[in-house]
């Protein structure tokens, strides 16, 4: 069963822990193509890992919860906005579009207000993760929108996961939908985020955890391994 680190919930229905994926194995096994040892792999720690996990050090360094109280009471709502988009571009989690319009949207001070304002709520607010979630992607949907809109399920998805990995799962929906046809796992889909989809996806990440606990070296130490676990399964240069 999943950690409660990962999963707001318990698994149940369709999901539930007694449900066996047919394609849990192959998954794996494609995953030991390129890193052997699983996730103590020291060429998956360089290729997949240690640049995420550079990325939610230096968030916690520059955005944690203390540091980030600090800049919104100075009103320095485009320095937070501006300092979570470089931690992110270091990355290399969202697209270049993406990017530009989350930028475009922080150059007016109303929309820096907001998007600052709201990520905290988000990441280090009082309530629950449903809660929260629907607010942010609310107040992303809020967001001055010049050439491309900021509502997208990486926009959406991207700083819970470089700040909270223990919670938040990055969604790059081509890859990730993929990677669940390839386990047998019917992955809920909307393109516009809403809650019922992430709730699926962080139910994804819990049944793949279960599964892979079984296995030496697969023990996920956070959303980081099984994002990466996702990757592999479903991004084109990891086709074999």
């Amino acid at each position: 069963m999943a950690r409660a680190a990962f999963l707001p919930f318990s698994l149940a229905g369709p999901a539930a822990s007694n449900v066996i994926y047919l394609g849990a194995a192959h998954c794996r096994r494609k995953f030991e193509l390129f890193y052997p040892y699983g996730f103590d792999d020291e060429t998956y720690q360089v290729a997949e890992r240690s640049g995420k996990e550079r990325a939610r050090l230096e968030w916690e360094n520059e955005l944690g919860p203390a540091a980030f109280r600090k800049l919104l009471a100075r009103g320095e709502f485009r320095a937070i906005g501006d300092a979570a988009v470089r931690i992110e571009s270091r990355s290399n989690l969202l697209s270049s579009f993406e990017r530009m319009a989350l930028r475009d949207a922080l150059k007016s001070p109303a929309g820096a207000r907001l998007f600052a304002t709201e990520l905290y709520a988000f990441l280090y607010g009082a309530g629950t993760t449903q809660r929260k979630f629907i607010d942010w992607i609310e107040a992303l949907a809020d967001l001055p929108v010049r050439k491309s809109p900021v509502l997208t399920w990486p926009v959406a998805t991207v700083f819970g996961f470089v700040a909270r990995p223990d919670r938040h799962l990055f969604f790059k929906p081509r890859a990730t939908r993929r990677a669940a046809h390839l386990y047998g796992y019917a992955l809920a889909y909307s393109p516009t985020p809403s809650w019922a989809g992430y709730q699926d996806l962080l139910t994804f990440a819990a049944v793949i955890r279960r599964d892979l606990d079984r296995k030496a070296g697969f023990k996920a130490r956070d959303m980081i391994d099984l994002q990466s676990f996702m990757w592999v399964q479903g991004a084109p240069e990891y086709e074999a």
